[in-house]
This record gives structure tokens, sequence and C-alpha cells, in this order.
């Protein structure tokens, strides 16, 4: 049997750490003296903590953990290890789309690209029959999850498209998850819902505001600003559900800075 120092010393797992491991009771000493409360180790259980270490190093909390101990089983493991995989690319997905917002906001500081140097224009926007997918997503970024669904159903050749495409966001307020959006394309005909669209009209909007907001579609909150600040000092009022429409976007920009997205906001006077 072995001090708690010397086994820490054996399994370069800290003091600290065994301490920590046997409280929340996920890796308990082989036997503690009654009188003195030490904690003694066996050499058996080295390799029981060599295997918390590694999981450990890939990310697994300490309940994770538990979870994989109680069931050595292979698909048990591999089930729960390829779930903490899924869970650490949505992480280095949202790293990176933090690290392409931060890049493109140091380069439009040259730019200026602020709410002052936007510009609103009033128009009418016309009905348009289109090809539909709408659905309730994780969050507003995850928007392209619709996009790709939308192109899968154009590859199916249900519908030839190529007309103007937007998205409409369908909810009453601003939702931190859950959202309900749905994406369209413009069609020249029309044709069956399926399973997993629509084939609709889009409502004609007779007074529509509409900012365009180059860069990062992180400034993007910052169009909605401007309009907002706009339809309030010119004596309208919010009438319908806002639209968002990329004219250059990953698809044919490589640089996020030099991307192009319209605002429209249906509006009505006071």
């Amino acid at each position: 049997m072995f001090k708690i120092g010397d086994f820490s010393r054996l399994t370069f797992v800290s003091v600290r750490m065994l301490r920590y491991y046997d409280e929340t009771g996920l890796f308990k000493p082989a036997s503690v003296d009654t009188l003195t409360g030490y904690r003694y180790y066996s050499a058996l259980q080295i390799n029981t903590i060599s295997r918390i270490v590694a999981l450990r190093d890939m990310g697994f909390n300490v309940a994770e953990i538990a979870r994989v101990l109680a069931d050595p089983g292979k698909e048990a493991q591999r089930e729960l290890m390829e779930e903490k995989m899924r869970e650490i690319e949505t992480q280095i997905n949202t790293s990176e789309t933090i690290l392409n917002h931060l890049r493109s906001a140091i380069k439009n500081l040259d730019k200026e690209c602020t709410a002052m140097n936007f510009n609103a224009t009033v128009k009418s926007v016309p009905e348009y029959l289109v090809l539909s997918v709408r659905d309730i997503i994780p969050n507003y970024a995850s928007e392209g999850l619709l996009w790709e669904r939308i192109c899968q159903v154009e590859a199916s050749k249900y519908a030839k498209t190529g007309g103007v495409c937007f998205a409409i966001y369908h909810d009453e307020d601003f939702k931190e998850a859950d959202v309900d959006v749905e994406v369209v394309v413009e069609v020249d005909h029309a044709f069956e819902n399926g399973k997993n669209y629509t084939c609709r009209k889009t409502e004609a909007v007779e007074t529509m505001v509409s900012v365009l907001v180059p860069g990062d579609f992180s400034l993007i909150t910052d169009g909605f600003a401007f309009a907002g600040q706009w339809i309030e000092q010119n004596g309208y009022q919010i009438a319908g559900k806002s639209r968002q429409t990329t004219l250059r976007g990953p698809w044919n920009e490589t640089d996020p800075a030099n991307y192009l997205t319209e605002v429209q906001i249906p509006i009505k006077k006071d």
C-alpha cells in the first residue's frame, strides 16, 4: 500500500486531485486509517487512475468519467466518446466563428464601418413564388443548416431556382435559442410540397426600409440598430417580420470583410 504522496508521485496525479476524486466518489483510496484519516492506495489502482487522467485530458468531466468507468463495454465507451467528439467539434466551430469575427472586426476598424456610415432606403417588395424551408434551429448563427437543406432540395431538381433568396425571422421577439427561421429561394414554377419543404408565395410589402451592411456577419446587429434609429427618427413603426438577404457571402467571397448583407424591415407611418 502507498501513502497518498507516494501514490501521487507514481501516477503523476497531484494530491489535491486525488483528494478531489475521493470527495466526488470517482476514485477512492484502497483504505483509510480510521485514527489518522490517512489515505492509502494500492498498485492495483494505478491502471484506473491512469484511465481517469486520460479521459480528463480528452475533455471529460467527473460525471462523464464516472459514466465511462461504470460501463466498461466497448460500445458504450465508443458512444460516449463520439458524443464528446461532437461536443468538442461544436466548441471548435464556435471558437473559429468568434476568431473570424475578431479578424473581420480588426479589418473593419480601418474601414470605419459603423452605424454612422449606414444608409437607409425605402422600397416596395413584391410577392415571390419560392421554395421554402422553415424550422426551429438552435440559434441565429445556425441559419446555415437551413440553407444546406434548401440546397439539397434544389439539387434534387424539384424546381428551377436562381432568383432572389432571403431569410425571414418569424419570432415576435429576439430569442437566445430555438429560433423560428425560414429561408426561401425564388422559383419559376409551382410544385407540390415535400416532407421538409414547401412551395408558397411570400407576402408583398408596400413599404420596407432597407439597410446594406458591408463586412462580417457580426456587424448585422449594427445594421438592425441603425434601422431602428432611422425608423423612429422618420416617424415609422415596424409593421411585420424582418428579412435578411446576403448579397455577398461565403459562397462568393473568401474574406468576411467583403461580405454584403441587406437588412429589410417592413414599416408603416405612426
